[in-house]
């Protein structure tokens, strides 16, 4: 063997062992904060933004200025290498309308922490009557914006990211109201780190499926100004009904009243309907979707 066959196996032999490192070790993409910045950037835990079944959202300020929010990750049957690898490949994503992850703490209780979304989720903006309403073109972003970052969280990461929760509480709104996706898991996927760059092609499984559908429920909120926490049940059998069309002018949300314009709400809600009805059988695909929302409703995005 010659010495550039040398040189190029030592390579090789590196290279797969700082990735066997990477995985095994702490993430070196973000920074690790202490059990003791996190608890005083949130005041001892005080500054609660909402507690779900996954764990405590807090509202944080540290000592160089940055606000962020900080989740705690309590998924305790995870060992630290699992923990590790999420905090690692969150860390890798880099989308406009995907939150960004700051860093991470470990120990006897682990956070996450993530840039700040200002303005809060979507839902509150649709929702509650102190918010200033959102005009009908931020809505027809927001459905752009969110059809982009699951395309890339799909399409175009490595590996892909098929477990996504798309709902008008997991839409978060930065001070621009650009939307940015927030409730991102990679442990439900089969996870390896790439030996070389590949995109998934797949679109027809049962969790590509489901975001499509949530997809539609979230633009469907976005026209009617209606919650779908329930499954939104009313929602679906609203948008599949045969006099459907006839009945579109009573569920527009009154917020807008008449400044809209007909041609793009057809559009809109031509694609919610599709979506709603490719759970059992594909009628639309993501990167459709996205097409279809930039270009025939004449669209694009900011």
């Amino acid at each position: 063997m010659n010495t550039e066959n040398w040189i190029h196996k030592i390579k090789l032999l590196l290279l797969a062992y700082f990735r066997l490192r990477s995985q095994r070790g702490p993430p070196s993409l973000v920074k690790r904060f202490s059990y003791k910045e996190i608890k005083k950037a949130t005041d001892g835990f005080r500054r609660v933004i909402n507690n779900s079944s996954q764990g405590a959202s807090y509202k944080a300020k540290f000592h160089n200025g940055r606000v962020a929010t900080v989740k705690e990750f309590k998924l305790l049957d995870e060992d630290d290498h699992s923990f590790y690898r999420e905090v690692q490949l969150l860390a890798r994503l880099h989308h406009r309308h995907v939150i960004t992850l700051y860093g991470f703490s470990s120990g006897a209780k682990r956070f996450l922490v993530f840039e700040d979304m200002e303005k809060g989720s979507l839902k509150e903006h649709l929702s509650d009557p102190l918010k200033t309403p959102l005009n009908w073109r931020t809505r027809l972003q927001i459905a752009i914006g969110i059809a982009a970052a699951v395309e890339y969280l799909h399409f175009f990461c490595d590996p892909p990211i098929h477990h996504v929760s798309i709902s008008s509480s997991t839409v978060m709104l930065d001070e621009n109201l650009i939307p940015k996706i927030s409730d991102i898991s990679l442990l439900g996927d089969h996870v390896t780190f790439p030996t070389s760059s590949h995109c998934s092609k797949d679109c027809t499984g049962q969790g590509c499926k489901n975001v499509i559908f949530q997809l539609g429920l979230v633009i469907l909120e976005l026209v009617t100004g209606q919650s779908s926490d329930k499954g939104g049940v009313d929602l679906v059998q609203w948008v599949q009904e045969p006099l459907f069309p006839r009945s579109i002018h009573k569920m527009i949300d009154p917020d807008l009243g008449n400044n809209y314009d007909p041609r793009e709400l057809n559009g809109l809600l031509n694609v919610a309907s599709l979506c709603i009805t490719s759970v059992d059988k594909p009628r639309i695909y993501l990167p459709q979707i996205l097409w279809y929302l930039q270009k025939k409703i004449g669209m694009t995005r900011r």
